[in-house]
């Protein structure tokens, strides 16, 4: 008899010998006082923490206008949708929802699916059914949903093109059959390493070889742009990409996950996207809440300006102080260690002795020997908040003898 329990517990193991085995830290969010929450250790004791790798990025999850908004739909239409979106599962919020996404991307229509990873795999998935032959060029840090969408089509019809290298890009391009239907699939705000995409450039090879553009801003919707559009927004360049993916998690601070673009492609995806038509539609209380938010954030710049000065003063202190901070052009704030053993032992020294939770970003998130953690300061850090962390990290950095700068990392 195959030896089934084995080969679960061998495969854990593995992962355990290379230092990046999971522990996931038991938290519980206090509605007002974002970013601290309480901590239950595994003894069952507990106490507060301040969390710096939220994806909440600006704290809307505590906002009154969101919480309200999804009380009052729950008092109003109960706790789930019913059904799936196509048998009784398409609420007027939803509706409400997939109207306020497109009018905030400048497009006809968005289609709403449960999360974004979810919005990734299935748009980029059926693309290759509705476009036969077509060929999609892929940025080669682009996130794992989007991968998954794209690994779904042939390999005689993918391509993959350096980060942020567009004349690799062109190359490509240029090489490509002049007939097929072309799709160039990339990000704005890349999550790990904090750059950002050339949006205007990708556009314009977009345009000379025919292609179409899919682009996540799934860490730069809320957040970039005048409205909250995200980075094409902010770059100008909003209406001439094709279909724009997002989520509802971070910035927004509730769930679920989006594309819009033109009618005639959001009707196509939502014709023949599995991961749309056999699930269950979003209760209406997140999307009551998710549409608040939205609103909300679309006339709140100021909230923007202060997300950016807050993780500009972050990256700052800590290059001040020595510390191995990568250079990015976001809000995102990596911190290398290159190593996962050390990274998840400063990780759990920070949370112990310090209060201070941040989880370490191991392989396979990124490649071995880059291992990091992640920070991601919100509008509701406070100066106190980070000068608490940058003394914690420079005591830790000189107890564990770390690297002080990414050359040595590196």
């Amino acid at each position: 008899m195959y030896a089934y329990d084995h080969a679960f517990e061998a495969s854990v193991a593995e992962i355990r010998s290379e230092g990046r085995y999971r522990i996931f830290a038991d938290l519980k969010r206090r509605r007002g006082q974002f970013p601290r929450a309480t901590w239950t250790r595994p003894d069952g004791d507990t106490r507060e923490v301040v969390v710096w790798c939220s994806n909440d990025y600006l704290g809307q999850g505590e906002n009154p206008r969101v919480t309200e908004a999804m009380k009052a739909a729950i008092d109003e239409a109960g706790a789930g949708s019913g059904g799936t979106r196509n048998i009784s599962g398409t609420t007027h919020y939803h509706v409400e929802l997939e109207a306020e996404l497109a009018d905030l991307h400048r497009k006809e229509a968005a289609l709403l699916f449960t999360s974004g990873y979810v919005s990734n795999e299935a748009t980029l998935a059926t693309l290759y059914r509705v476009l036969p032959g077509l060929i999609i060029l892929s940025a080669a840090l682009n996130h794992n949903s989007m991968i998954s969408g794209i690994r779904a089509g042939p390999r005689a019809q993918r391509r993959v093109f350096r980060h942020n290298d567009l004349s690799h890009l062109e190359e490509l391009l240029a090489a490509a059959d002049p007939a097929a239907p072309k799709l160039i699939a990339f990000e704005s705000v890349y999550s790990m390493d904090g750059d950002i995409a050339d949006l205007p450039g990708t556009v314009a090879l977009a345009k000379k070889y025919g292609a179409l553009t899919y682009l996540d801003e799934v860490h730069a919707v809320g957040m970039y742009g005048a409205r909250g559009g995200g980075i094409a927004e902010r770059d100008g360049v909003m209406e001439k990409i094709d279909i724009i993916e997002g989520t509802l998690a971070k910035a927004f601070g509730v769930m679920g996950g989006y594309i819009a673009a033109r009618a005639s492609i959001v009707d196509a995806i939502r014709s023949h996207a599995d991961g749309f038509i056999f699930t269950t539609s979003l209760p209406p209380a997140l999307a009551a809440g998710a549409l608040a938010s939205i609103r909300d954030l679309k006339a709140r710049n100021e909230v923007r300006q202060r997300h950016q000065a807050v993780a500009a003063a972050l990256k700052a202190r800590m290059a001040r102080a020595g510390l191995p901070v990568l250079t990015s052009a976001s809000h995102i704030v990596p911190l290398m260690v290159g190593d996962p053993v050390h990274c998840k032992h400063i990780s759990d020294l920070l949370l112990e002795e310090f209060g201070i939770y941040v989880q370490p970003i191991n392989y396979p998130t990124v490649p071995k020997g880059t291992e990091r953690l992640r920070f991601t300061p919100s509008p509701n850090h406070t100066l106190e908040m980070m000068e608490d962390l940058v003394a914690a990290l420079e005591s830790l950095w000189s107890r564990c003898e770390l690297a002080r700068n990414h050359a040595e990392v590196a």
